[in-house]
């Protein structure tokens, strides 16, 4: 993408309302307050996080009108895709927050999310980058605290390593109504909740023989 293309739409997400970055109002106020002065409604929060172009925040967004979501990227020009198609066709229950995934608390109280997805994220192969993937524990703990106590974690891959180092750590956490899959589009069941929704990298990993890895849980808290 040239220089010129890229700060065109660093403009349009300043000047686009869906979109929350630094230099916004909102930006340092938010956390806490999505429904009443962003979304402005009651309705459940779910967030994409490393959204890229944010597929599944627009996509799940138009299976499920009734319910508000936000994909979460630092990069700009690639959220920028997803601020424009919520725009162009209307979608009022779209937002998107422009930061680092580990710094996802500073913009969400505890209990403020209903659901998460992690859809497709670097799995960071090498030993020295195990903090930073995005199902270590530092980060689950994260997620854990954001969601409710009956929300649920979403996570999709092409990366088998990734998936298997996930499984592992999610051993040593308590969790309930777990399902997984090595094959996801063998599974008509877990399948049909994705609404035939792919993102770029997606189409292309299967496009080379990938299979797509899935699991889904909700944090078992011990209450009740």
């Amino acid at each position: 993408m040239g220089r010129r293309n890229k700060l065109e739409r660093f403009k349009q997400n300043e000047e686009n309302p869906n979109v929350v970055q630094p230099g916004k109002p909102l930006y340092d106020t938010i956390k806490g307050k999505w429904r009443e002065e962003f979304f402005k409604n009651d309705r459940d929060i779910v967030l994409e996080l490393a959204c890229g172009r944010g597929e599944y925040t627009v996509g799940l967004a138009q299976a499920y009108p009734d319910r508000n979501f936000v994909g979460v990227d630092i990069k700009g020009d690639r959220i920028w895709k997803g601020s424009q198609f919520a725009t162009q066709n209307g979608l009022q229950n779209v937002g998107f927050l422009r930061t680092f995934i580990q710094n996802i608390e500073q913009y969400f109280a505890p209990g403020e999310v209903n659901e998460i997805w992690v859809v497709h994220p670097d799995p960071r192969p090498k030993d020295s980058d195990e903090r930073r993937r995005l199902t270590n524990a530092r980060f689950l703990t994260m997620y854990k605290n954001l969601l409710t106590t009956d929300g649920w974690l979403h996570f999709k891959t092409d990366n088998a390593g990734l998936f298997e180092y996930t499984l592992e750590v999610l051993k040593d956490w308590k969790i309930k109504d777990f399902e997984f899959t090595r094959d996801l589009y063998k599974e008509e069941k877990l399948l049909a909740q994705h609404h035939d929704i792919k993102t770029r990298y997606e189409l292309k990993f299967v496009a080379e023989g990938h299979k797509i890895h899935y699991l889904k849980f909700r944090f078992d808290r011990g209450e009740g």
